[in-house]
Formats: structure tokens, C-alpha cells, sequence
């Protein structure tokens, strides 16, 4: 029985949804089943390890972790779990993000955490259903459908401007 495409999403912190959102909504657009959860890997380091360690028996096939600052949640969680772990960096005000970018992206070999832009909390969701479309058909044909639909805005957009450049 083939199960239904699923994602764990973590959030280090409350204040991160207003970032996470985005994500929940694109992970939503795909029909991709999710969870989101607050937990963060200094306060809560238990239950972090626990989320990690249960992720495949729950069906998940990827994490999603989005913190700020120190942002270890991301490296935590993928010490813990073979489950592929997407980190989105949260943009914080004394370093505009760049600190929680160089902690989700310098991971140790063989503890690998694929990171995003600062607050590319919408990319996440993507590479997410890339990640689960090489299981997932119905995915990938949803994937498509996405990028013409992004192609087909872009092409909008020209024609708009070629008007502005001809009415001048």
C-alpha cells in the first residue's frame, strides 16, 4: 500500500511561522500532508532527538526545520534520522540571518542538512516535493504543473513590459 506523501515540519520557535507559512501553504498547493510542530534543539533537546528518531515510523519522508540565530535544530534533527532534513534559515535582527545560514549550511561529513535562502521558507516546500516525487508520481506531475504556471507568470510579465517599453 503506497502511503500518502508526508512531511514533519519543526519550527525552532513560534515566531517563525510568519516566515513558515509560506511553506505550509506550498506544501498544501502540492496536496502534500504535513505536521508542524514547535520544538527547539537547546530547550527542548529531547523531544528534538524524539521527532528525529520517530520521523520514518510516522511515514515522513522529509523534514522540513526552520530556525534563527544559532540555528542548530536542522543539524540536530538530521544526527538523528536518515530522513532527508531541508533547513530554512530564519532572519534575525543582529545578523540579518547569516549566522543561522552558516550554521544550518556548515554541517560535519555525513550529516547533511540542505539549506535554503534566508527565510526561503517556499523553496523548502519545493525541494521537499522534489525530494518526495522520485516516490511519488503524482508529484512530479504536480511539479510540472507548478513550474509552467511559474513560467507562464514570467511570460505575463514581459508582455507587460514590452507594452510599457512601446508606449514609453
Amino acid at each position: 500500500m503506497v502511503k500518502d506523501p508526508k512531511v514533519l515540519v519543526i519550527l525552532g520557535s513560534d515566531s517563525d511561522y510568519g516566515v513558515m507559512k509560506d511553506c505550509l501553504a506550498q506544501l498544501t498547493g502540492f496536496g502534500i500532508e504535513f505536521e508542524c510542530e514547535v520544538c527547539s534543539a537547546h530547550r527542548t533537546p529531547e523531544r528534538s532527538r524524539e521527532l528525529a528518531k520517530s520521523a520514518s515510523k510516522k511515514g515522513f519522508g522529509c523534514i522540513i526545520a526552520a530556525a534563527g540565530k544559532a540555528a542548530h535544530l536542522p543539524g540536530v534533527l538530521a544526527a538523528y534520522t536518515t530522513v532527508p532534513v531541508i533547513g530554512v534559515p530564519i532572519k534575525s535582527d543582529a545578523l540579518d540571518g547569516m549566522d543561522a545560514l552558516l550554521s544550518i549550511a556548515q554541517m560535519p561529513p555525513g550529516i547533511p542538512v540542505a539549506t535554503v535562502a534566508i527565510n526561503g521558507s517556499v523553496n523548502a516546500a519545493v525541494l521537499a516535493a522534489q525530494i518526495l516525487s522520485v516516490k511519488y508520481k503524482v508529484l512530479r506531475d504536480r511539479l510540472s504543473a507548478y513550474k509552467l504556471e511559474l513560467a507562464d507568470k514570467v511570460a505575463a510579465k514581459n508582455v507587460k513590459l514590452q507594452e510599457v517599453i512601446k508606449n514609453g
